[in-house]
């Protein structure tokens, strides 16, 4: 199922679908389909996002923590976005699986998870994967289980 305000799949799957209390969200990733626009920075996200999650205006910092940072915060958004058209909130997330190109991003994930988690985490896997679609692009893919009460 899905609503006007909720994640787009990129092919032909439900981005999300709702089980009685649950709802399951189907990988999200940095992506507007739409567009076919992927977030491949800082100047992909809104600015204040931008600058809350750690811009910092030092291209050599930003070149290199900018992709997984601004990732981060679009698909984590996405989330959002999407659980709140299935009628919740963050707060309603309780699993997380998260698969990352390079297990080194995981402390910037981790900081802007932190934004949109700010009380009791949701329980997570983090998994090491070798690519994900649609390009080499994409850093971080997450799907999320939430239940809603």
């Amino acid at each position: 199922m899905n609503t006007p305000t909720s994640g787009k799949p990129l092919a032909r799957y439900a981005a999300w679908r709702r089980a009685g209390d649950l709802v399951f969200l189907s990988g999200v990733i940095a992506v507007d389909p739409a567009a076919g626009k992927i977030v491949r920075g800082y100047a992909d996200i809104p600015p204040e996002a931008a600058d809350l999650i750690g811009r910092t205006g030092e291209f050599s910092t930003d070149i290199k923590e900018g992709p997984i940072l601004a990732q981060s915060w679009a698909v984590l958004d996405g989330i959002r976005q999407t659980i709140e058209a299935a009628g919740g909130r963050m707060s309603d997330v309780v699993k997380l699986v998260q698969y990352f190109k390079c297990l080194d991003h995981f402390p910037h994930y981790s900081r802007v998870r932190k934004l949109f988690f700010p009380g009791e985490p949701p329980a997570s896997t983090v998994v090491e994967v070798s690519g994900m679609l649609p390009t080499p692009d994409i850093l971080i893919e997450i799907e999320a289980t939430a239940w809603l009460k």
